[in-house]
């Protein structure tokens, strides 16, 4: 199990990431490419980062160890 200053900055760069990627997917879903699409963007983007974080560092733990189980069952 990583210390908690890495598993803070994977959250941090996984939720980053998916923050970007996901807001900016749906909000382009919902409204296109409309002439205030960044400002609706960074909004969702703002919104989203923190709620991401937070699950990514409860939840993260719990994936890898099932991670690692399927992955033993595969072998």
């Amino acid at each position: 199990m990583p210390d908690l200053r890495t598993r803070a900055i994977f959250a941090a760069l996984m939720s980053l990431m998916m923050s970007v990627i996901m807001s900016g997917w749906i909000t382009w879903l919902n409204i296109g490419f409309q002439p205030n699409y960044a400002d609706r963007w960074l909004h969702a983007f703002l919104a989203a980062w923190p709620a991401a974080f937070v699950s990514v560092m409860l939840i993260a733990p719990t994936v890898q160890r099932l991670t690692q189980r399927v992955s033993a069952a595969l072998r």
